[in-house]
């Protein structure tokens, strides 16, 4: 009887210790599969182009070398990690992009529920998992904030977890934090909650450690800035990630940057109402740091849509140790902890045959599916008649800024807000509305464009049909081409000569 029940519960453990893993594979296959709503942002074909500049040219970026409204200016690449692992798997399609991307969102999963597993069955944790895929799915793309995810998770869990231990921060957290400086420059974020979350573990530590704990979080955030420098540009970094928060009003105006719209339901705005009032009828009841992280993560998401992933990973985290304990799953949580030690030969041999299985079915199905990006972002026929035309200084629209990258053309705009400022984004956005047609004019001629490459539907577009000095070269349902008409036009000025 006994080795019966010894087998029954060894099954068990390896079954639950397999869990991460199966899941991260089944998100794997599934955003693999669905390959193109990871491709749905031409800023992924501007950032490897940058990873290919970097392998190219074996140096880092310093200054603006893809556009002529901003060439030889300083700029600085706060992602260049990612950008190279993208520059790396990308093989003239975009089989390699989604399939690393992919990856990176299974191991988000899988960091995911084993900081979940601790506090959940299996069952809830998946369901908490499966909310969070949903809820960040918005901001999925093949683009290097997806590959710094499982680093921001495993960072941030590891120190939410030392704060449920009443327990000062694991120096193991620091490589991970090095890292995901140079994958992503949201690594601020990491730095800026290392004080709230240690915060709740010095509240709810006895009062004879809390001053040693005060000691050594403080000494941990000293490291962890540190650590966040040990970039090819140094301390620049830490500043080159903080300038895209200073652009003000424009980042109402960028989709990523703009607030949550609660004028009409939304996946998200019914998540956030249904915690709220679950909270309230459970009653749950939370110390006052833990209350202040919680509405910070709100705060964060209602401010910038870009946010809902971090509400969506982390919110679950600092609520786990306060459901369980006042919920009554303290008891079976503390049990399911106990007997989860999975096998290691089975659960080894598992994990290679799901690893193998991902693999064959990877290759398979690549083989047979292209993945292209969405025709909206990509105007290959308009490009080409740019190129045969020979214009140089085309004033485009952002969208298109990535592919024309691509295409090694110099560009008056792409989705670098941060390299291009505020005001100047705000007179691109007024130029395009083409509510002031003599704004537009003069933005064209203060620029010396030669030729313009904007959405067939813009509004820019349509005035410019209608302007004495321009005529119509080129259109299609995805973009209109128009060219000055007279014998003054700029054509002849170097796109690599900015304007003064």
């Amino acid at each position: 009887m006994s080795l019966s029940i010894t087998s029954s519960v060894s099954s068990r453990s390896a079954a639950r210790g397999l869990v991460p893993l199966c899941a991260a594979v089944g998100a794997y296959l599934f955003y693999l599969s669905a390959g193109e709503i990871l491709l749905r942002d031409s800023d992924s074909m501007w950032q490897i182009r940058v990873g290919q500049w970097i392998l190219d040219h074996g140096a880092m970026p310093t200054t603006d070398v893809f556009s002529f409204t901003r060439f030889g200016e300083p700029w600085i690449s706060s992602s260049w990690l990612s950008q190279v692992a993208y520059a790396l798997v990308y093989g003239g399609d975009w089989a390699g992009p989604v399939i690393l991307t992919s990856i990176a969102i299974g191991a988000t999963v899988a960091v995911f529920l084993h900081l979940l597993s601790p506090y959940f069955d299996p069952a809830r944790a998946i369901l908490i998992a499966a909310l969070a895929l949903l809820l960040s799915t918005i901001h999925f793309f093949a683009r290097p904030h997806v590959l710094a995810l499982p680093v921001l998770l495993a960072f941030i869990g590891g120190l939410i977890a030392s704060a449920d231990r009443r327990a000062s921060p694991s120096w193991w957290l620091l490589p991970l934090m090095t890292l995901w400086a140079n994958l992503h420059g949201g690594f601020v974020l990491g730095l800026a909650l290392i004080g709230p979350i240690g915060l709740e573990a010095v509240w709810s530590a006895e009062p004879g450690r809390r001053r040693q704990l005060v000691v050594r979080w403080g000494l941990f955030g000293l490291a962890a800035l540190a650590a966040s420098c040990v970039t090819p540009y140094g301390w620049n970094s830490l500043l080159g990630a903080t300038k895209i928060l200073n652009l003000g009003k424009l980042l109402t105006l960028i989709g990523e940057w703009k607030p949550a719209d609660f004028s009409k339901l939304s996946f998200f705005e019914a998540t956030l109402l249904g915690l709220i009032g679950l909270i309230c009828y459970r009653g749950l009841t939370l110390s006052v740091p833990r209350i202040l992280l919680l509405l910070g993560l709100i705060w964060m998401a209602l401010s910038h849509i870009r946010n809902i992933e971090v509400f969506a990973f982390i919110a679950p985290l600092v609520l786990a140790k306060p459901m369980v304990e006042q919920w009554g799953m303290a008891r079976a949580a503390a049990s399911r902890f106990d007997e989860t030690r999975p096998v290691p030969v089975v659960t080894i041999l598992a994990a290679i045959a799901m690893v193998l299985g991902a693999w064959l079915t990877t290759t398979s199905f690549v083989a047979q599916h292209p993945f292209k990006f969405l025709p909206a972002f990509s105007p290959v026929a308009a490009v080409d008649v740019l190129q045969q035309h020979k214009a140089q200084r085309v004033f485009s629209t952002a969208p298109f800024g990535g592919y024309m990258v691509s295409r090694d053309m110099k560009v008056f705009i792409d989705g670098r807000a941060e390299l291009y400022g505020e005001q100047f984004v705000l007179d691109y956005y007024a130029a395009l509305d083409a509510r002031d047609v003599g704004q537009l004019l003069d933005l064209l001629d203060k620029y010396r464009i030669d030729a313009t490459l904007l959405s067939a539907d813009s509004p820019a577009g349509n005035a410019l049909d209608h302007l004495k000095g321009w005529k119509r070269l080129y259109r299609d349902d995805i973009a209109v081409i128009h060219v000055r008409s007279d014998d003054t036009k700029a054509g002849a000025v170097p796109a690599t000569e900015s304007a003064k």
